[in-house]
């Protein structure tokens, strides 16, 4: 596995960003292994998935972002479970968490997303976890796309757990109007469930046209990140990324 570009602004002031997707299962599992693994990858941004979104969750959000040494920007209950920590790197220009459409009978979905700066560079971000169900997930597919059109924003990252594998409808939808990181630029491990028997990729990082992709994948064997911890930490694998955001300027 080739390395993966640290996080830097360059002279030009573009920024090269460190994105990590991850469901994290309410932090039912090892939260301390789950903490290790994020702070392992040295994130600028975190789209996280299954953020607790019950009793105290703001609390716990909390403990895990203090944990990698993050913060939290966006969602987790009052977004229905995606949520967004970054880096003291990014300054926050807005945040915005979208409740979408209930289904009678299935679960709430929503959407975590902000406009941040990092170093000269504007970037659109949003975490999602599409449905079970393939119709209501497809329309949730379309929703991500107009959301991310409503943030005005040239450049933009939207990840997450999409529930369905890239031959799936919604997937090629998405990766019909934006980049799919993975496959523009494959570095480290390709499935993300589950942690014990990897066959399956139904979590996925997107850029928008003009970012670019410098390698995302499953971290396997990134300093730091540890198998005992991947298998400990969720019912999920990691998808990191490193992006290149051209300056807004």
């Amino acid at each position: 596995m080739g390395t993966l570009p640290n996080s830097r602004t360059e002279p030009d002031g573009s920024a090269v960003v460190r994105v990590l997707s991850y469901n994290i299962r309410s932090m039912r599992d090892d939260t301390d292994a789950l903490a290790r693994v994020i702070a392992a990858c040295t994130p600028d941004l975190v789209l996280i998935q299954e953020a607790p979104r019950f009793f105290r969750w703001r609390k716990k959000l909390a403990r895990l972002a203090r944990a990698a040494d993050l913060v939290i920007l966006s969602g987790g209950g009052t977004a229905a479970g995606p949520a967004l920590l970054c880096s003291l790197r990014a300054t926050v220009e807005r945040t915005e968490d979208v409740l979408l459409p209930l289904t009678p009978g299935l679960h709430r979905r929503g959407f975590a997303s902000a406009v941040v700066r990092l170093g000269g560079a504007r970037l659109g971000v949003l975490s999602c976890h599409l449905s079970l169900q393939t119709d209501e997930r497809y329309a949730q597919g379309g929703m991500l796309l107009d959301r991310l059109a409503e943030l005005g924003v040239e450049h933009a990252v939207a990840g997450g757990d999409l529930n369905e594998r890239p031959q799936g409808r919604t997937f090629r939808r998405l990766a019909a109007e934006l980049r799919d990181c993975w496959t523009a630029e494959p570095w480290g491990g390709e499935y993300t469930s589950t942690p014990d028997d990897p066959h399956q990729r139904i979590d996925a990082l997107f850029v928008t046209p003009g970012v670019e992709v410098l390698g995302c994948g499953v971290p396997l064997g990134l300093p730091g990140v540890t198998e005992a911890d991947l298998r400990a930490a969720t019912d999920h694998l990691p998808v990191l990324a490193a992006l290149r955001v051209p300056s807004a300027r």
